[in-house]
């Protein structure tokens, strides 16, 4: 009788986990069968995807192709083809070709360099199959979050058995209400979300140093974040919800606001000077709105 108790709770549970990756907690949460199998999974494949996609590990694939001009790689491959697709839609204010000014940024933000950036770069990219050839730096930033919590959310997915996860703001679609977090640090969620969309939250007060943030447009050459934060709620996945987050952090509000409107399959809040600017769609996913 007490085996068949342990085996019935080793295979149906509710299994919570945290972890640091990408800079940030990652937290995973399975129910159902298996679930402390499933999320043991969802952390490998975050782990595995932070080693191949950070560019500040030389080891990395993306580090690899930033040093050498080209790399064979499925994961590499499939975030770039998405990168110069959201080039294209967003007449390149996500723009991959940033990987020096991406990398400069960074360094600023952690203290190892009081050295801002001062030019952009232009560059080709290609790709063919799983291999990527540039000759310029590339960016991969503003999408490998949400591609890392597509693909660990992936992992939580089988019968019996629904998960969730959410990377320091970019969330899997949620299985219950989640709240958006405040930029000003106080404790109470803006809004709490009650959607079947992907989420990704971006903003400077999450990362800055002396009054600057990760957030740059290439097209005018700016540094910084226009709003105090922005939320975007995804159809797609949550690749797209983390670049789009990232580009209409770089625009003004009224280019934000109409990109925004515009795309389908996407809402967004945007909290400017302390008011809140929502898409016409983004109050259906708010709970109780």
């Amino acid at each position: 009788m007490m085996g068949s108790l342990a085996s019935l709770t080793e295979r149906l549970g509710d299994t919570r986990r945290e972890f640091d990756c990408c800079d940030t907690t990652f937290r995973v949460q399975a129910t159902g069968i298996r679930a402390d199998a499933a999320v043991t999974v969802a952390r490998d494949t975050a782990e595995s995807l932070e080693a191949q996609l950070n560019a500040f590990d030389e080891a990395s694939a993306v580090s690899h192709l930033n040093r050498d001009g080209a790399v064979v790689n499925d994961h590499v491959a499939r975030i770039v083809r998405r990168g110069l697709e959201y080039n294209d839609r967003t007449e390149g204010v996500f723009d991959i070709h940033q990987g020096r000014v991406e990398h400069d940024l960074k360094t600023f933000l952690r203290g190892d360099s009081d050295t801002l950036p001062a030019t952009f770069d232009t560059g080709t990219v290609h790709v063919s199959g799983s291999q990527v050839t540039t000759d310029v730096e590339l960016d991969l930033n503003g999408l490998a979050k949400g591609y890392i919590v597509d693909r660990a959310t992936e992992t939580l997915t089988g019968f019996g058995r629904r998960g969730f996860v959410s990377g320091g703001g970019d969330m899997s679609p949620p299985t219950g209400p989640v709240g958006i977090e405040s930029p000003y640090g106080d404790d109470t969620p803006l809004k709490i979300l009650d959607t079947e969309w992907s989420v990704a939250t971006s903003g400077g007060y999450r990362r800055s140093r002396n009054g600057m943030d990760h957030i740059y447009d290439s097209t005018t050459e700016s540094l910084g974040s226009r709003h105090e934060s922005v939320t975007v709620v995804a159809r797609r996945d949550c690749m797209e919800a983390d670049a789009l987050a990232t580009t209409l952090a770089a625009l003004s509000l009224d280019e934000a606001h109409e990109l925004a409107a515009e795309w389908d399959g996407l809402e967004a809040l945007i909290v400017h000077d302390g008011v809140f600017h929502a898409t016409g769609g983004f109050d259906s996913h708010v709970m109780d709105a």
